[in-house]
């Protein structure tokens, strides 16, 4: 026997369509529907008849096999047998993450086919998988932000069980599994829930569809089911954490925003389960808030992405100003990004016309509540091409943004691929049914790309052969050049594990040095130097009391300054950088 229940309202009548039965449910005055269907069990298809309409699939649909546009499936989550039963978590601090689209990371693009990786990040010292959303969307493949059935797996992806088998084996071995979850919009294909509840709000609006509605009339239900969605995934599929997109196309004025009831609803789950977990915003407000604790009047979430870290060093790297670039480049703002977090902390924004940001307290705000990220899916798949940074940088300029983010105070994140310089591209790309549509997204991608005057190939994202150029090539990290940053990446990880100053939280413990007209830059970790030549020139710093523990390129050393009297110099070549340990007490 299995008992349905559906959000409904303004319904006058509901029915539950089960194989061939219509089983009438019973109205409740919240506005929800219920009915015992004897015959229906885990494998049943089903969906929800309003007013005698045609069945719709359940809001809260916990399977679809049949896609976006089809009828829900009962699925029994108590079935499946676990086996990480002395699973604690792996904390935020100290972690490394890996972002990972399901659908090209491998050839498959399957959940069972990612299994047979994990052994590889493993060996390559990732603690963390980030997963991109897997919540049923429209169309085999595509990025999985037009999700419209929140509560169930990507079918092309495996389904329910693809997912439990995924984080289980992740769990066996020691690695936590984070999944990225859309509560700002939904996906205009296959959205049903227009038909059931003031699910949506015009006071609002996002770039990508209608906004939910966190705080109009309706909308305790509709926090309700974001809140319930979040502790099934984290609950039911035992998930270590979710990646929140978007928090600032969330609108909401309640007294309490529906962040901050998320945040205590899943702190208490953690508390229950005896576990780590947490949730990581996307956020372009600058708003240190979101990661300052509830005692302190703020939102009290884990972590957030920081956009300013990854657009300081991108325009280090490769000198470019267009866009929201405009305002970075510099190693002033890079210098800025690695000690205060924001580089626009109340200061003017060119690119959006005004002041932007707020500052963060680094006494008191610890380094890894801030991701930092070289690439990611956003600042690969929104370039016109999907060319990935590997494209523009030699590899010693690779090398320097590499031991930047994973040698820095926050917490760092790879984008998959990006630890042997992957060549593939990765594009955006859409699996649209709709003929208008499909063809409303192809034209309105290549017109944005216009706008801004680019003059070269933009990808058709509805062409199969845009979502095969973005599978990675499993042949690349065996070949020199490929094999070369992997064996960079794994050992800059390794270091990062071995030296406790490479994970320490505060802010106040990171200093940086720079010179702009000579373009070198040196960080400091405690007793650890992180010395980086951004030029086309020879540099030479002075060395006092220390070793020289990795290089990124052979022509790196410690010599004799025959010009000072201090003794050692180091020297770097152009594109180059060194990691030194300080061996004696400084006077």
């Amino acid at each position: 026997m299995t008992r349905f229940e559906v959000w409904a309202p303004d319904a006058r009548r509901v029915e539950v369509a089960a194989g061939d039965l219509r089983v009438p449910a019973v109205s409740r005055p919240s506005g929800h529907w219920e009915a015992e269907v004897p015959e229906a069990g885990h494998g049943t298809d089903y969906g929800f008849v309003l007013d005698g309409g045609e069945p719709l699939p359940d809001p809260r649909s916990p399977w679809q096999p049949f896609g976006a546009h089809g009828l829900s499936r009962v699925y029994e989550h108590d079935r499946f047998e676990w086996s990480d039963h002395d699973w604690r978590g792996r904390p935020l601090p100290g972690s490394v993450l890996y972002e990972m689209h399901v659908g090209t990371f491998t050839p498959e693009g399957t959940l069972d086919a990612a299994i047979e990786r994990l052994d590889y990040l493993v060996a390559l010292g990732v603690d963390v998988v980030e997963l991109m959303p897997v919540a049923s969307f429209p169309g085999r493949q595509g990025w999985g932000y037009d999700g419209v059935h929140l509560w169930a797996v990507h079918e092309p992806y495996g389904g329910p069980d693809a997912l439990k088998r995924f984080v289980d084996m992740a769990h066996q071995r020691g690695l936590a599994v984070v999944l990225d979850v859309v509560y700002n919009h939904l996906g205009p294909s296959g959205n049903t829930l227009r038909n059931f509840g003031p699910y949506f709000t015009d006071v609002y609006s996002t770039p990508w569809g209608d906004a939910v509605n966190f705080d109009q009339e309706g909308s305790d239900e509709v926090r309700a089911f974001v809140v319930e969605n979040a502790l099934t995934w984290l609950r039911d599929f035992h998930l270590d954490g979710l990646r929140l997109d978007a928090v600032h196309a969330i609108g909401d004025r309640s007294a309490v925003h529906v962040l901050e009831e998320l945040a205590v609803a899943v702190d208490a789950l953690a508390a229950h389960l005896r576990r780590d977990l947490y949730l990581i915003a996307e956020s372009d407000l600058n708003d240190p808030g979101l990661v300052t604790p509830r005692e302190a009047g703020g939102r009290g979430l884990a972590a957030q992405w920081s956009d300013d870290f990854h657009h300081a060093l991108h325009a280090a790297l490769t000198g470019e100003r267009q866009g929201y670039y405009v305002d970075f480049g510099t190693l002033e703002t890079l210098s800025k990004a690695l000690t205060r977090v924001f580089v626009h902390d109340g200061t003017w924004s060119t690119f959006r016309g005004r002041h932007h940001g707020r500052p963060v307290d680094v006494a008191r705000v610890p380094a890894h509540r801030f991701l930092g990220y070289l690439q990611n899916h956003d600042q690969v798949g929104n370039r016109a091409s999907g060319d990935r940074i590997a494209r523009t940088l030699s590899p010693g300029m690779l090398k320097i943004g590499a031991a930047l983010v994973l040698l820095g105070p926050f917490t760092p994140m790879l984008f998959m691929g990006e630890e042997w310089a992957a060549s593939t591209p990765w594009c955006y790309f859409t699996d649209h049914v709709e003929p208008e549509l499909a063809r409303a997204v192809s034209q309105g991608r290549r017109r944005e790309f216009e706008r801004h005057g680019w003059d070269g190939e933009v990808p058709d994202p509805q062409a199969v052969d845009t979502f095969r150029r973005s599978v990675l090539d499993w042949a690349e990290p065996g070949k020199t050049h490929h094999r070369e940053l992997l064996e960079w990446h794994r050992a800059l990880i390794a270091l990062r594990r071995a030296l406790p100053e490479l994970t320490d939280p505060g802010l106040t413990a990171t200093r940086v040095e720079f010179d702009e007209e000579a373009r070198w830059l040196v960080m400091w970790r405690g007793r650890i130097r992180v010395a980086a030549n951004f030029g086309r020139g020879p540099v030479r710093l002075p060395v006092d009391g220390e070793r020289l523990v990795l290089a990124s390129d052979r022509t790196v050393r410690l010599d004799r300054d025959e010009e000072k009297a201090s003794g050692a110099g180091l020297l770097l070549t152009g594109a180059s950088m060194a990691i030194l340990e300080q061996t004696r007490q400084r006077p």
